[in-house]
């Protein structure tokens, strides 16, 4: 089990959030992160229930002790499951509990929990005060969800369904401010094309100021945090960060009062190196599933394509990372050399 750190900023512990991505933010992409912010509160991809009770608890939990802060995000509606679950969580040393009331898959909806949740109130809340009994008040438990499911979209479906759970105890609520469809449109699309409202995230801060209300949902730059900041207590991003990550880098002086300087990105970098070798180590584990996550180090640099080409070439997979990093760091100064090439484009690093 791993020993908690205190968190010495003064705002709200969910002022800064990476939100919770399936097959992206496991725990070598949190490591990454959390060299870039110190106090940004980390959430793992989502666990069922399921598979803590049947599975391998080891690899679902482990996590590395730097992340701190960091919040198991669990799937499941089942109150004993989740009780046993956030349990699990609560010894593995986790800062939190999320339920997921926001994913609208198919997958999940089989499950019968994610999105679909939101239409059952009463059940969340008895899922939340299972897990809230099952970690003794030392941890919060926390809930994600959405605005509303399908085309309902009045304010009184999301008003009813936070004051629900509320009463069970849940203090935090993360808003992903769309409505989630539950049919006819893919995860990616429910990520994009039901309208982003957040006066109603703002109206539910409003109506329950003793919660603690977390906005996500198409937040792309510092001027929209400080926006969203003046009506809640915090604000999530996902894949924005994911892809351009150095943003977070001037998240703890902006909105934790911490001024610490950040490290270089070379150092970045070169740490990323040591924990590649340490987790090959440790584990076995191979360099590019880690490497994978820090693509987006340069974004918008002098070199930062011709870089990201070494770290995602297939053929290097035989080398040690120390190898790699020599040759991406010479990629870069070449390209720095030259004129630069602007490119939005990511590559697709493979799952191994």
């Amino acid at each position: 089990m791993i020993e908690k750190k205190e968190n010495p900023d003064k705002s709200s512990p969910w002022c800064t959030s990476v939100a919770p991505m399936l097959d992206w933010t496991d725990r070598h992409c949190r490591y990454f992160h959390r060299l870039l912010t110190r106090h940004t509160r980390l959430y793992t991809e989502m666990v069922t229930t399921g598979a803590l009770t049947h599975g391998n608890v080891l690899r679902h939990l482990r996590f590395n002790a730097e992340e701190h802060p960091v919040a198991l995000q669990l799937g499941g509606s089942e109150p004993a499951d989740l009780a046993l679950a956030a349990k699990l969580g609560l010894q593995w040393g986790y800062d939190e509990i999320n339920l997921n009331c926001g994913c609208p898959s198919e997958r999940v909806q089989r499950g019968a929990f994610g999105a679909c949740l939101m239409a059952e109130p009463h059940t969340v809340a008895a899922g939340v005060q299972a897990m809230l009994d099952a970690v003794g008040g030392q941890i919060p438990v926390t809930v994600k969800h959405r605005i509303g499911i399908d085309k309902v979209e009045s304010y009184a479906f999301v008003r009813d369904f936070v004051g629900t759970v509320a009463e069970a105890g849940c203090g935090v609520f993360i808003v992903h401010a769309r409505n989630a469809w539950l049919q006819g449109l893919s995860p990616k699309d429910n990520r994009e094309i039901p309208p982003l409202r957040y006066d109603l995230a703002y109206q539910l801060k409003r109506d329950f100021p003793a919660l603690t209300v977390v906005v996500n949902g198409g937040i792309t730059s510092t001027t929209q945090i400080h926006q969203h900041l003046a009506e809640v207590d915090g604000v999530m991003l996902g894949r924005e960060v994911y892809y351009r990550p150095w943003a977070m880098t001037t998240w703890d002086a902006e909105f934790h009062g911490d001024a610490q300087p950040v490290m270089a990105r070379e150092t970045v970098e070169e740490t990323m190196v040591v924990y590649m070798e340490r987790a090959h180590s440790e584990d076995g584990c191979p360099w590019y599933p880690i490497a994978r996550h820090m693509l987006g180090l340069y974004h918008g640099q002098r070199g930062a394509r011709l870089w990201r080409q070494v770290w995602s070439d297939h053929r290097l997979k035989p080398l040690a990372p120390g190898e790699v990093w020599k040759l991406a760091q010479e990629a870069l100064r070449k390209g720095a050399e030259v004129p630069q090439i602007h490119s939005t484009d990511m590559p697709n690093f493979c799952h191994s």
